[in-house]
């Protein structure tokens, strides 16, 4: 099986490549993808870049250049959920596009012509990192994870995308992830470990807890890749 590992920059997957230790090293589209063997599995890890596209390009190559039969995506969040806190993990159950608006012609926040508001993660991975969750004594929350290619420093429109997605966190890369590997019929698994608040402290206590929220995330997808060994 071959298993796609993606971060948004270089401090998620940096754990990961850590971990595995010896990988080949691919340039392609301007980027790297570092391909790799683990009990059987064939991996490609990549960090896109920050934002929706690059994610989307990242997601397609790794499907249809790598071949990839699953995605996992590791990386670090921002909190609207008051029960979440700096550390705590949420795997999403299913994202949408905050910032997506066409709401001039009638239709709703996030909503694109012939296709949905909501993409829904795999059922199957969920069930595999409640699994993890419980083998590691972690906390995992199950929750909607709101993306935009927005830095949300800013309460009031933190509080707007909590209460129209009913989203529990936020970031720049998951939506467009999921849209890929729905198109390509790719299950996948986005995994996100509270780096912030997601409020005007945010860029404060992101800089301050990135790297350890990060390997708080990496650890957790090597464990569900035990599994899926």
């Amino acid at each position: 099986m071959k298993v796609a590992i993606m971060g948004a920059m270089v401090e998620e997957i940096e754990p990961l490549l850590e971990f595995f230790g010896t990988y080949e090293t691919t340039e392609l589209a301007g980027n790297k993808y570092y391909t790799t063997e683990y009990k059987g599995l064939e991996l490609v890890i990549a960090y896109s870049k920050i934002g929706k596209v690059f994610a989307s390009l990242t997601a397609s190559t790794m499907i249809q250049h790598f071949g990839a039969e699953k995605l996992l995506f590791s990386g670090v969040a921002g909190a609207i959920n008051p029960q979440l806190q700096i550390g705590d993990l949420i795997a999403a159950t299913a994202l949408c596009q905050h910032d997506l608006d066409i709401t001039a012609f009638g239709h709703p926040y996030g909503f694109v012509p012939e296709g949905s508001v909501f993409i829904d993660s795999d059922k199957s991975l969920l069930a595999i990192a409640k699994e993890v969750a419980g083998e590691m004594d972690k906390s995992l929350l199950e929750g909607v994870i709101a993306t935009g290619d927005q830095f949300v420093a800013d309460e009031a429109r933190k509080d707007w995308i909590g209460e129209t997605f009913k989203a529990d966190a936020l970031e720049m890369e998951g939506a467009s992830v999921a849209v890929v590997c729905d198109a390509l019929d790719v299950p996948f698994f986005i995994l996100r470990a509270i780096s912030d608040s997601a409020d005007m402290d945010a860029g404060f206590s992101f800089e301050e807890f990135l790297q350890s929220s990060a390997k708080e995330s990496a650890a957790f997808v090597t464990k569900m890749l035990d599994r899926l060994a």
